[in-house]
């Protein structure tokens, strides 16, 4: 049931949100050299690792690693990268990862794949075996703002709570999050 819910939601918002997505998609181009997407490596279900899609916030010079161990984050961010990232529109793209199975709308936000701490953690109590998610109970809970241990605390509690009216509260949750710029760090 859940497969097919995040299939449904994904198709209607990739059809809700296709103008926003042409028009910021315009923005990034016009805005800064590179491609409008930024394609990473994300370790998914079972510490598999796929390739994931988000509107390109950085420069094309920027390391490739997790934004809070970048010394000064701003310095690398595009013209309209911040609000991409405040917004979270920068995420839309991943509508397509979810229609591909790679995620889910609800699940513990994927981990980059050179994250160690994060993956050995998440494996320790047993999340590995979710399937990363658009949206998860960590990131209503702190997002940018938590430490590994905590989000992985929220991470594991997801995995006992898992069901659809909890997900539903997990989207609610979001929207309201997003609609309030909260628990974004950069």
């Amino acid at each position: 049931m859940k497969r097919t819910f995040d299939i449904l939601a994904a198709l209607i918002a990739l059809i809700v949100f296709a103008i926003p997505m042409l028009a910021i998609a315009v923005a990034v181009r016009l805005t800064s050299e590179g491609p409008v997407l930024y394609w990473s490596q994300r370790v998914g279900r079972l510490n598999q690792v796929y390739w994931m899609p988000k509107f390109r916030t950085m420069r094309i010079e920027t390391p490739v690693v997790a934004t809070h161990l970048l010394s000064d984050p701003a310095l690398h961010l595009t013209p309209i990268g911040g609000f991409l990232r405040k917004s979270s529109l920068d995420e839309l793209p991943q509508f397509w990862s979810i229609l591909r199975g790679d995620m889910a709308l609800v699940g513990p936000r994927p981990a980059l794949y050179n994250q160690d701490d994060l993956i050995a953690a998440r494996t320790e109590k047993g999340v590995h075996i979710l399937t990363p998610g658009l949206t998860g109970w960590a990131q209503v809970n702190g997002r940018d703002e938590l430490e590994i241990p905590l989000k992985v605390a929220y991470d594991a509690e997801y995995l006992l709570k898992q069901n659809l009216w909890f997900d539903l509260r997990v989207l609610v949750l979001t929207v309201a999050r997003v609609l309030g710029a909260r628990g974004v760090a950069h």
